[in-house]
């Protein structure tokens, strides 16, 4: 399988390569957390690190399944570190599965000659007894699957033809071994088949002690097919129960967590432009990769609004903002976005050349009265236009851009 550059990712371990603290890469399976620390491997060789000080672990691979135990794999690493005082570095994928890893990972801290590198498929990871035993000594990563312009790049010839490759791209989903099926609709299926059945049983029924199988399908169904729609979780019981698959709150929260946990969806906040306030109700849910939603429920709910505010929500993430969905009187903003830069504010919508439409979208935006940036993203070919301020522009051209 052909290496897909992940360079946001990578520059970001490049920057704090040699820096004393834990550096902890998040996100689904298969998003390319084991890529990455290929990736960096290579990188750490090519600027002359022999690779006897560079100490890689997959603990998912069957024969490494004895360093699980916390003590085997510490006194493995402990063996294999020299007391010559020269940097070691350590690559630990899925970290998860080894009992107590927060204490293994604590002492092998204090060791001045040891840079650390961990990725785990849970954010369980970083759970509150966890964060507490190394506060202040880790800085996570949280990873996605391939972004539309990784997608664009690792299918070769440019940047033509874009609209095919969007196509494809929300067909087929995200996750990088896609780009070796060619095309394939029927392997496309059966890989993503794979990936949901292993996060389902692994990550979210077997971690967080979940039995019934068919429930908890029942929630991912429609959570998938309700993504950019706000819901509180006493209206999803309640929708869920009138259709006939009865479920509590207490339940269904649950549920939720756990596929939050397992990084299968992503939970945005509504927040009260006007006050600066988190709201605690009505949030919105996007699923990590809009294949998977494809999977679940085939051609029925396609709808190119929502499957664009899901691509647009995730890179918008990818970009290092907080995302919220936007509340200013009785309207509402699709994402406000808050990063070390300040705000700025989306809407997303498939197309504009609707007056309606595009007067709803605007009006959303001019309720806002301070002076940071506003766009509305499309899919519509046309040439960028503004609005007193408010910028219109192409979301593929978008996506592509820096």
């Amino acid at each position: 399988m052909a290496l897909i550059n992940r360079d946001n990712y990578l520059d970001k371990l490049k920057s704090l390569r040699d820096k004393h603290i834990i550096k902890i890469i998040t996100g689904v399976r298969r998003c390319g957390k084991s890529t990455l620390l290929e990736l960096f491997r290579d990188y750490l060789v090519s600027t002359g690190v022999p690779s006897d000080r560079i100490l890689a672990i997959n603990f998912e691979d069957f024969d490494n399944y004895k360093y699980r135990d916390p003590s085997v794999l510490y006194e493995h690493i402990k063996k294999s570190i020299s007391e010559s005082g020269e940097m070691h570095y350590l690559l630990l994928d899925e970290i998860q599965q080894v009992q107590n890893f927060s204490e293994v990972i604590d002492s092998l801290f204090l060791k001045n000659n040891v840079d650390l590198y961990v990725t785990g498929s849970n954010a369980n990871l970083l759970s509150s007894e966890i964060a507490t035993l190394i506060s202040g000594r880790y800085i996570e990563i949280e990873m996605l699957p391939l972004s539309f312009k990784e997608f664009v790049r690792a299918s070769g010839n440019g940047e033509s033809d874009l609209q095919k490759k969007y196509s494809d791209y929300i067909t087929f989903g995200s996750f990088p071994f896609v780009n070796e099926l060619n095309g394939d609709e029927a392997l496309v299926k059966d890989y993503l088949t794979g990936i949901y059945n292993t996060i389902v049983l692994k990550d979210v029924m077997f971690r967080k002690n979940i039995s019934d199988n068919m429930m908890l399908e029942s929630v991912v169904g429609f959570l998938f097919d309700n993504i950019g729609n706000a819901l509180s979780t006493k209206r999803i019981a309640d929708i869920m129960t009138s259709s006939g698959r009865k479920i509590d709150v207490k339940t269904l929260e649950k549920y939720i967590s756990a596929l939050v946990d397992s990084f299968v969806l992503y939970k945005a906040r509504r927040y009260n432009v006007k006050g600066g306030q988190i709201l605690k109700t009505m949030e919105k849910y996007y699923g990590v990769d809009v294949g998977l939603r494809n999977l679940l429920l085939s051609s029925r709910s396609f709808d190119a609004g929502r499957i664009l505010e899901n691509v647009v929500y995730l890179e918008l993430l990818r970009r290092g903002n907080k995302v919220f969905v936007g509340k200013i009187n009785n309207l509402e903003v699709d994402f406000v976005c808050i990063n070390q830069e300040g705000v700025s504010y989306y809407q997303v919508a498939a197309t504009g050349r609707d007056e309606t439409t595009l007067s709803r979208e605007l009006s959303s935006l001019e309720a806002i009265r301070d002076h940071y940036p506003k766009t509305i993203l499309t899919l519509d070919e046309d040439p960028d236009a503004d609005y007193n301020g408010i910028r219109r522009v192409n979301a593929l051209k978008w996506l592509l851009s820096k």
